[in-house]
């Protein structure tokens, strides 16, 4: 599969649907809307089609994951606070089977004890992390050159 063909699924998770509320130097302060626009530009730029979609529902994120082989050569996610607890979310993208990059807008890694911990990050071709939007683009250049490789 080339990139160009390629249709990347970005799932954002739990509170993303009001990311503009929350704080500012950790995410942002932009809406979900403009947040998916930038990303959209990203993947058009490498040649592909997005499919986006949030929930505040870890089954119906659970769900989505079982689906998403369907309609994606590629997934980007972020499930917000899941990423550091949900083994349903781990093992429902582990079901998913396609290449994955975890992107978190903060440095999780650097923040709270508990915000260290993924639970996802083992089964996932790479984490960008505390690049905000930015961080976007290069998961998205990651897919581009696994999906390259993966011919």
């Amino acid at each position: 599969m080339t990139p160009s063909r390629a249709r990347v699924a970005v799932m954002h998770g739990v509170n993303f649907d009001v990311l503009e509320r929350r704080s500012p130097e950790h995410y942002g302060g932009m809406t979900l809307t403009d947040l998916e626009v930038r990303i959209k530009l990203y993947a058009r730029d490498l040649g592909f089609e997005t499919i986006f979609s949030q929930t505040n529902h870890e089954g119906e994120f659970c769900e989505q994951l079982h689906r998403v082989a369907d309609n994606a050569d590629a997934l980007i996610l972020n499930p917000g606070a899941w990423t550091h607890y949900s083994y349903a979310i781990r093992d429902a993208l582990e079901v998913a089977g396609i290449p994955a990059v975890e992107v978190h807008l903060s440095a999780i890694d650097e923040r709270e004890e508990w915000r260290r911990r993924s639970v996802i990050r083992d089964l996932c071709i790479a984490t960008v992390q505390g690049k905000g939007v930015e961080g976007y683009r290069e998961a998205l250049e990651i897919i581009a050159r696994e999906l390259r490789l993966g011919r």
